[in-house]
């Protein structure tokens, strides 16, 4: 029985070695996971980018392109005023209420505009850089809105008052003065050369002591 012990044991072993075929160790390499990617964006002004809404705004007052823009104005009760003697009448138009020419010497003369449009036309800084505007002077912010701007009370009105002077060797005057009345805002406004503007400086406030609301009937 012991002699046959080791001659079982190697038939065993050859049995198994036999019926298990040789195995080969095979690595394999797995790239590594991308993280993934957002969209990139269209180029501006490229065919498959989206094109963005134009805003529609109404033009502001003063500003190129104005010519032929229908603008409301103001209705309902008027002012009324007494003109310094020597500035000169001109005629009215469906803009304005009134307009008046400052003489000057040597054919320098001024301009008064009178308008009148509903509402406050933007508020007192917008319309303060408006007129800055139109005499090349850079526009200014709120806090400096308190020195820009004079005020005074006059037959129960609030009158505010812009006095600016644009750049260069012959630079144009602006005087102008802004009143609310009757859910309106009227403007009255001096512009032109420097010298005749500063000339009637103490003829315009004197102009701005006489307005008053007209009388009703």
């Amino acid at each position: 029985m012991k002699a046959r012990l080791p001659i079982l044991i190697l038939c065993l072993s050859s049995l198994v070695f036999t019926a298990c075929p040789d195995t080969k160790v095979t690595s394999y390499r797995v790239p590594k996971e991308k993280e993934p990617t957002m969209p990139v964006a269209a180029a501006a002004g490229s065919p498959s980018a989206p094109t963005p809404p134009m805003a529609s705004a109404a033009p502001a007052m003063g500003a190129p392109g104005m010519a032929g823009t229908p603008v409301a104005t103001a209705t309902g009760t008027n002012l009324t005023w007494t003109a310094p003697a020597h500035w000169k009448t001109k005629a009215a138009s469906a803009m304005r209420k009134g307009t008046y020419t400052l003489p000057g010497d040597g054919g320098a003369d001024a301009e008064l505009a009178i308008t009148a449009f509903p509402g406050d036309v933007g508020g007192e800084l917008a319309n303060v850089n408006r007129w800055r505007g139109q005499i090349q002077l850079p526009p200014v912010g709120e806090p400096a809105l308190a020195t820009a701007i004079t005020r005074l009370e006059k037959n129960g009105l609030k009158i505010a008052i812009v006095d600016a002077v644009g750049p260069g060797a012959t630079p144009q005057h602006l005087l102008g003065a802004m009143i609310p009345f009757g859910g309106a805002t009227w403007f009255f406004k001096i512009t032109g050369p420097d010298a005749t503007v500063t000339k009637e400086k103490s003829a315009f406030l004197s102009f701005l002591d006489s307005i008053k609301p007209a009388a009703t009937p």
